[in-house]
């Protein structure tokens, strides 16, 4: 399995560009050569003689997961998770690429250290990958120097971060709204309302505070204030923004059809989880921002549905058990992900709560438009094969013996959801399927169309 990237999957439900409809996919040099329809003319095709016949009946084939908010821990992190083993984890959920954040050791602020991380994943990463760099209040000129086509994008911390990546000075952020140069994505958080909290907190509780307290430590309104400012600015320079892991229904009110150029994503914790789940699940959901209340997580679904989300993105920051099983003050924010998100999105659907149309244009179409991302996010001919099968027919309990997390744990632990991953086909070869792995890793870096 997975040595080979010429296939011929037969007789799938092609979920593709808002249309399901049965037909066949042909690859070949992990290239998607030929998509045939079913009432389409028969016709001699030429195949490489190594093609693969692969029987999709009653599977649906999506384009391959693309998660544009990752955190895989190396360098510097690596007993929590690292490239090989997290991007193992994304091929078994449908992931064919993702996107990395630069909060690492050290924190991918320069091109140099874009570059060795660039280098360092080479021959690690099961799914494509592009790493973004981190915006400070003094490393602008490196951010403008930065290759377009290879950069991801500039990450945005204008909320709680560690290190150097809190980005405080308003005159640098209106530079970076006014350079334009690459797709800005924001974490906002208010910093001095979240101090404020922490320390009344404290007061309150001491060392013994509950995790339901997270909800309020990381409130609505220091979520909502941080993304006001940031929308504020990138309205007044007529920039585009994409506000990562929105929490709020305050936030969805700053949506504007008259300013597409803000985009919004929503993460599947914030979709699946209340402040009900803390007193159960404590340590396992701790993430920033919080999760927060009931009406918020039935306003994020309502705005999936309607569109008004563009794309959903996991999250994935994985700790080790030993570091997250602490008191509240001591145990850090972050959750493993990766694995599940599109298998959360099917669950919605059976739940009636979302298409599957939307699940290829959240998880698949939109952040590679978003990205500006070259060959990938669409099931077309000339495309890069990043393809999976998933079975709606079955189910999926969630087990740490079926999660491939280094971390070894997950917040889903004896959930049963509706759908199954079959294959993971990552530029024509078969990365993953039926729980097992291909032969040789086959991610490679992305490049932008800018």
């Amino acid at each position: 399995m997975g040595t080979a990237n010429h296939y011929y999957i037969h007789d799938a439900h092609i979920v593709n560009e808002n249309k399901i409809f049965q037909g066949d996919v042909v690859v070949q040099e992990g290239k998607i050569s030929r998509i045939l329809g079913r009432n389409a003319p028969v016709e001699e095709l030429t195949l490489h003689p190594d093609t693969r016949y692969v029987d999709a009946s009653g599977l649906y084939l999506l384009p391959g997961g693309i998660d544009e908010h990752v955190h895989f821990r190396e360098p510097g992190l690596t007993h929590k998770g690292g490239f090989e083993s997290e991007s193992r984890a994304a091929v078994a959920g449908g992931v064919c690429s993702v996107l990395e954040m630069p909060n690492t050791v050290p924190q991918t602020t320069t091109r140099a250290l874009w570059e060795a991380k660039q280098e360092s994943a080479a021959g690690k990463m099961h799914c494509n990958y592009a790493f973004y760099i981190g915006a400070t209040n003094h490393n602008l000129e490196e951010i403008k120097m930065a290759d377009p086509q290879k950069v991801a994008g500039v990450k945005l911390f204008l909320g709680s971060s560690t290190g150097d990546m809190l980005l405080s000075d308003d005159a640098v952020l209106a530079q970076l709204f006014q350079w334009q140069g690459m797709p800005l994505l924001a974490h906002c958080e208010s910093e001095s309302l979240i101090r404020a909290n922490t320390e009344a907190a404290k007061q309150q509780y001491g060392e013994k505070a509950p995790f339901r307290i997270h909800a309020q430590v990381r409130s609505e309104e220091a979520c909502y204030q941080s993304s006001l400012r940031a929308v504020q600015m990138a309205r007044k320079y007529r920039a585009p923004l994409h506000i990562l892991h929105v929490s709020t229904q305050k936030e969805l009110t700053l949506l504007d059809g008259q300013y597409p150029e803000i985009t919004m994503e929503v993460c599947p914790s914030y979709l699946f989880f209340s402040e009900k789940d803390y007193d159960n699940l404590g340590c396992k959901i701790k993430c920033n921002p919080s999760i927060k209340s009931e009406d918020d997580r039935n306003a994020l679904l309502q705005a999936l549905l309607e569109n008004r989300i563009y794309c959903v993105g996991s999250d994935h920051a994985p700790h080790t058990w030993e570091e997250k099983n602490k008191d509240y003050f001591h145990s850090p924010s972050g959750l493993p992900m990766v694995q599940h998100s599109l298998l959360l999105l099917l669950e919605l659907c059976h739940q009636q709560k979302l298409k599957l149309t939307q699940v290829a244009n959240l998880f698949s179409h939109h952040p590679a438009r978003l990205l500006q991302m070259a060959d990938k996010g669409f099931i077309r001919e000339g495309y890069d094969a990043d393809l999976v099968l998933v079975n709606l027919s079955e189910t999926t309990e969630v087990t740490t013996a079926n999660s491939y997390y280094h971390c070894q744990w997950t917040p889903l632990e004896g959930r049963c959801l509706h759908g199954r991953i079959v294959s993971t086909f990552v530029n024509g070869f078969r990365a993953y399927h039926e729980g097992g792995f291909g032969e040789g890793i086959h991610g490679k870096p992305l490049s932008f169309n800018r």
